[in-house]
């Protein structure tokens, strides 16, 4: 019976010692003889971390571009008036021929442009010779030459130059649409004029727009430095291929800050072909005015989400007065592809040929609509640069 009631305290006595000999273990042995926790971690094979799927130069990408782009130096004559009797006949004889226009002065600016065939056809930006009265080209290898207008398209910021000599060095197109976020990159260009540079970066990022840097934006972001000067130059893959038209920086001192935008070869390449055909570009027009959907504007709607547009203008006798198309109408989908905001709707309807039908849908006072336009050609800028 005594055992029995002394059975308990010897159990107790058994657990008190394991506890302390548990403790004494983790806490008083030394730390060689503990045993580590086991922690799987991925660890690479390679020696280094640098891939070696990339070459160690670009040179060879180089050498095969670089001879295709080439320095643009523009001239523009600013300020004076000419004395009116200058262009009367009667009076003309008075005049040196040769005589300056009083407070008159030649401005002069530098970018780059990209050879595209032998035959002298010049790829560079529009905002690099908008209202020039000279251009000048030069090439690597020491030629010069006067370029003419071709024509451009301010709202891509795209101008095509000729230029007439022989034996000229062109670019080949790559394709831009395959381009991936870390792809490498290189910009070649006459950055602040102080002769041809290369640069080298990578992708960014693709398809950007809502910049403010044209009307149709669609830009290739890069990290490769572009500066005032490298406008309107080459911007090419790893093989010398043309994959964009350098265009603008992002910057508050002036310089590079790793974030470039070109615009993507095939869309030049679009553009430049209606440039060469018509002497600008043909694009799809309805005559409204577009409002993105906001927040505001989806509650006062009674819409679920913030996309689409609402029609906010249209122009009497246009393509869409004459479709039917009313001020207050909510357009949610064209051709039935959904529209995420203006921008994307503008694009649309551009990318419609003039004199093609095209299906907007959306709601009119809270009731579903569908409405068939054809669309007219857009009016060209006020800013678009003649053939000369």
């Amino acid at each position: 019976m005594q055992v029995r009631k002394l059975l308990p305290f010897f159990v107790q006595g058994i657990m008190i010692g394991l506890v302390i000999g548990f403790i004494f273990y983790f806490f008083a042995m030394p730390s060689a003889t503990r045993q580590p926790p086991v922690v799987e971690i991925k660890e690479s094979r390679h020696a280094t971390v640098v891939s070696t799927d990339g070459p160690a130069s670009y040179a060879n990408a180089v050498e095969i571009a670089a001879p295709s782009v080439v320095n643009i130096h523009t001239t523009k004559l600013v300020g004076g008036r000419k004395h009116p009797l200058f262009n009367d006949p009667a009076f003309r004889r008075f005049f040196d021929d040769q005589q300056q226009i009083p407070n008159q002065r030649r401005d002069n600016s530098l970018g780059s442009g990209v050879i595209i065939s032998e035959q002298g056809y010049i790829l560079t930006n529009n905002h690099v010779i908008a209202g020039a009265d000279e251009i000048q080209v030069a090439l690597t290898d020491g030629r010069q030459a006067a370029a003419q207008v071709v024509g451009s398209d301010p709202e891509t910021d795209v101008a095509v130059l000729k230029i007439t000599l022989a034996n000229l060095p062109s670019i080949t197109f790559g394709q831009s649409d395959v381009l991936r976020v870390g792809d490498v990159v290189l910009a070649i260009g006459n950055p602040f004029g102080v002769g041809q540079t290369v640069t080298q970066g990578i992708v960014s990022a693709t398809e950007r727009s809502h910049l403010g840097i044209s009307t149709f934006e669609n830009f290739i972001q890069t990290d490769a430095a572009i500066n005032p000067g490298n406008s309107g130059g080459a911007l090419i893959n790893a093989a010398g291929e043309l994959v964009g038209i350098n265009t603008a920086i992002y910057s508050r001192s002036g310089g590079s800050q790793g974030v470039g935008f070109a615009i993507p070869a095939s869309l030049v390449k679009s553009v430049m072909k209606q440039i060469l055909e018509f002497g600008h570009a043909v694009r799809g027009w309805l005559g409204i005015e577009i409002q993105t959907i906001s927040l505001a504007l989806a509650e006062s709607f009674g819409l679920s989400e913030t996309r689409g547009i609402i029609i906010a203008g249209v122009m009497p006798k246009g393509p869409a007065d004459h479709a039917g198309l009313k001020t207050g109408d909510i357009i949610l989908q064209i051709n039935d592809q959904a529209i995420t905001d203006g921008t994307d709707a503008l694009n649309h309807i551009a990318q419609t040929a003039p004199g093609n039908k095209i299906q907007l849908s959306g709601i009119r006072q809270g009731q579903p609509l569908t409405i068939t336009a054809t669309t007219s050609s857009r009016p060209l800028p006020e800013s678009h640069t003649a053939p000369r």
